[in-house]
């Protein structure tokens, strides 16, 4: 997994940078946000995404059918602006997060499982299997483990910095976290040590961790982007460098492995989306998200990237659900 402040920071310039990799055009598109969104989350065997919209609040969609199954805000009567979502990996539980509080809701009756008040702004988030715990990424400088069904945190991560981006590993075992201290970090969920540590030239604002538990992909706004080995601690492969006639800097807002881990779905804020090799770190395919032409902005950052049954999804800053082949 993708909010809104990091889309907004990055285009400008990520447009300058962006222009050498047109990549083709989405097989199919549908409209799940008229005028644009703030966040979203793809499940990860594809079957749901929740967006947190401009104009509609929080809501849960069906992407076999592409249809809108519930409408999540926090208060009765009004659109909530949520800055961050997330669905378990059970695909049982979602999560929706304005700045300060936090709803847990069951995906297959659409009522909140949970409300809490976080003590800083959530900037990020992930959830555990079932939805019993998520992993909030505050401003206050932590990362947060918490009891999203009984309330309470479970472990406190401290960082140097905001702590913009986070994942968990499907079993829950392991955590990375990215921060604005320019560093990614690698963390035992049950002991709370710090297990690994890269260091970037820029704010860490994408992280994502491999189903099996052995690679991670981070990246630096229009920094470094890397695969790299949990267990050592070393880079594997450097996605976001050029041997051209300079080096190429992008900022990715959303990364996902596959299953099997031997593929990275990443999405930039330019909104080229890129399947990777893991084991060759090479560029498998490469497309751009849809634009809304003649309105609106020329790219459209890409909030959320997954898998599907032959085909791959992107839900972009636009509120522009592609389907890529």
């Amino acid at each position: 997994m993708r909010n809104a402040h990091r889309v907004l920071t990055g285009i400008s310039l990520a447009l300058i940078l962006s222009g050498c990799n047109t990549g083709s055009p989405p097989a199919d598109w549908k409209e799940y946000a008229v005028t644009g969104a703030y966040s979203a989350a793809i499940s990860e065997s594809g079957n749901f995404a929740t967006l947190g919209s401009f104009n509609h609040g929080g809501s849960l969609w069906d992407l076999r059918k592409h249809a809108r199954e519930y409408n999540w805000n926090h208060k009765a009567n009004e659109f909530s602006l949520i800055a961050a979502t997330a669905i378990s990996p059970d695909e049982n539980y979602a999560a929706t997060a304005n700045q300060q509080d936090l709803v847990l809701w069951n995906v297959n009756n659409g009522q909140p499982a949970g409300f809490w008040s976080s003590p800083a702004e959530i900037l990020q988030m992930d959830l555990s299997p079932n939805g019993n715990f998520a992993l909030l990424g505050l401003a206050n400088h932590t990362a947060v483990y918490f009891d999203a069904k009984n309330g309470g945190e479970r472990r406190v991560f401290r960082h140097q910095g905001r702590v913009r981006s986070v994942d968990l590993s499907p079993d829950a075992q392991l955590a990375i976290t990215g921060s604005d201290a320019y560093k990614a970090k690698l963390w035992s969920v049950e002991s709370g040590e710090l297990l690994q540590e890269l260091e970037f030239g820029n704010v860490v604002d994408t992280v994502a961790l491999s189903p099996n538990g052995q690679w991670a992909f981070s990246s630096g706004s229009l920094d470094k982007a890397v695969i790299w080995d949990t267990n050592t601690g070393q880079v594997k492969h450097s996605l976001s460098t050029s041997a051209d006639f300079f080096r190429k800097r992008v900022s990715y807002l959303s990364a996902r492995f596959s299953k099997n881990s031997d593929r990275l779905l990443t999405g930039t804020a330019s909104g080229l989306v890129q399947l990777w090799d893991v084991r060759t770190g090479q560029e498998l395919k490469a497309w751009r998200v849809h634009r809304r032409d003649p309105y609106g902005p020329v790219h459209a950052g890409v909030y959320a990237v997954g898998f599907g049954a032959g085909q791959y999804y992107a839900l972009a800053s636009n509120g522009i659900m592609n389907v890529l082949r």
